[in-house]
């Protein structure tokens, strides 16, 4: 009989040949507890609820502690007087579960007066205060979102007494590393091998994925089936680490997202930057979302909430301009609004270049499956299509990029098929199965 370890990593080597066609081994989240946002202090909780129930914080350990590390923060106020009870509440209020990305990192690392023991204190304190066993604002936290420049050794340390003092606070809060990963990290990740022998002191891998085919000076982005990029090799790779290494930890993708500006940039480091069209960007949003959703992670969140259109990298990725809607606010919304009670259930179709069809289940109505169908290209291309399905087609719609609702679309039914258009903006098809 085979050892397990052995059968975990043929396991490991099954999925990563598969690709990002595999179909989970466990059942998919239902996309109400998959779909996160990435926010900060100035989140409007009434404004992005539509679009998510999950938000992620960018909560600045500087904020906290100021210029003296050792000195216990007194918590739920910041040193520059943030009321955090307050901030979280009116969150949670809203009906968000919250993961908080504790940035130690806004503190250089000479200014910790004693690193290990200071680390320990500040997540003992913030679990203590915030966590499921007291307030119980915040379910889940990160120690440090990119740490770039604090090397291994020195990272691993941080993670280490930071997540000890955690489990001290409160060990029902949920604790995941800075953005790692799995094959090739770059300065702004670490490799997932840093949590090795360390399993008892973090539950989730975390990763930061961007459809980026070209780095300076364009920092330009494509669809995100794409092929040759790293994009969603990037997950694949880490899930089956996880398998192989980290069996029963879940899986995140805490940052993905578009920019979509209308300035042209300036002199400068970032004359070259090239941004997406605001279309493109709520059509790559929703089919990546799709996409994550199918290939086994827990989580995905969207970088960013909002955004004042600058012409650099990341400085239009928001989904309101000024908490203004753009076309993504309302494509993300829809997608959230009709897929919420769903869960991924399998692939129907994955062709390169012409037509993917993703199905999706409600546990509750199981014969009463929605189809998302689109072209996975990037060239606005539209085409009539004859799909065969099971059962009888109801209904279909187009995603909105607007505030008018979903297009209703045109559909031709008869025994086992429907003829209908589909382009790069995704057309939900709901099916009847019968009994």
């Amino acid at each position: 009989m085979f050892p397990r370890s052995f059968i975990r990593l043929v396991a490991a080597c099954i999925t990563a040949t598969v690709g990002f066609a595999q179909v989970p081994a466990k059942p998919a989240p239902l996309m109400r507890d998959f779909m996160g946002i990435d926010g900060h202090y100035t989140f409007r909780p009434a404004l992005y609820r539509p679009v998510c129930g999950l938000v992620r914080n960018y909560h600045p350990t500087v904020w906290d502690l100021a210029d003296d590390t050792s000195h216990p923060p007194d918590f739920p106020l910041a040193r520059n007087k943030v009321n955090w009870a307050d901030l979280y509440g009116t969150w949670k209020k809203q009906g968000f579960r919250i993961d908080a990305c504790l940035q130690f990192e806004s503190i250089k690392q000479p200014a910790w007066k004693n690193l290990a023991t200071d680390t320990y204190a500040y997540g003992k304190a913030f679990a203590s205060a915030f966590g499921p066993s007291s307030r119980d604002l915040v379910e889940s936290v990160e120690i440090g979102n990119e740490p770039a420049n604090w090397d291994l050794a020195t990272y691993r340390k941080v993670f280490e007494n930071m997540a000890r003092g955690l489990r001290a606070g409160d060990p029902k809060l949920k604790i995941a590393g800075c953005a790692s990963d799995a094959v090739a990290p770059d300065q702004y990740s670490k490799p997932a091998t840093v949590f090795d022998g360390l399993d008892d002191l973090y539950d989730v891998l975390n990763i930061h994925t961007y459809s980026m085919i070209e780095g300076y000076p364009t920092w330009r982005r494509v669809w995100p089936e794409h092929g040759g990029i790293p994009y969603l090799k990037r997950v694949t790779d880490m899930l089956a680490y996880r398998d192989a290494h980290a069996p029963g930890k879940q899986v995140w993708v805490t940052e993905f997202g578009y920019d979509a500006g209308t300035k042209k940039p300036g002199p400068g480091d970032f004359a070259g930057w090239v941004s997406s069209t605001e279309t493109e960007q709520a059509q790559w949003i929703v089919r990546s979302f799709l996409m994550f959703s199918s290939l086994g992670l827990d989580r995905a969140y969207l970088y960013y909430y909002d955004d004042n259109d600058e012409p650099i990298l990341h400085g239009s990725s928001g989904i309101t301009r000024h908490f203004a809607p753009k076309p993504a606010y309302y494509a993300m919304a829809h997608l959230y609004k009709t897929l919420g009670d769903y869960r991924f259930s399998r692939v129907v179709q994955q062709d390169k270049d012409d037509l993917y069809i993703f199905e999706y289940v409600n546990p509750d109505q199981p014969a009463q499956p929605i189809w998302v169908i689109w072209s996975p290209t990037g060239t606005q291309r539209d085409v009539f299509k004859h799909i065969a399905v099971p059962g009888k087609a109801l209904r279909a719609v187009k995603m909105p990029l607007g505030p008018g609702g979903p297009e209703a679309m045109d559909i031709i039914t008869g025994t086992g098929f429907v003829n209908l258009r589909v382009s790069e903006s995704p057309v939900y098809l709901w099916l009847d199965k019968g009994p």
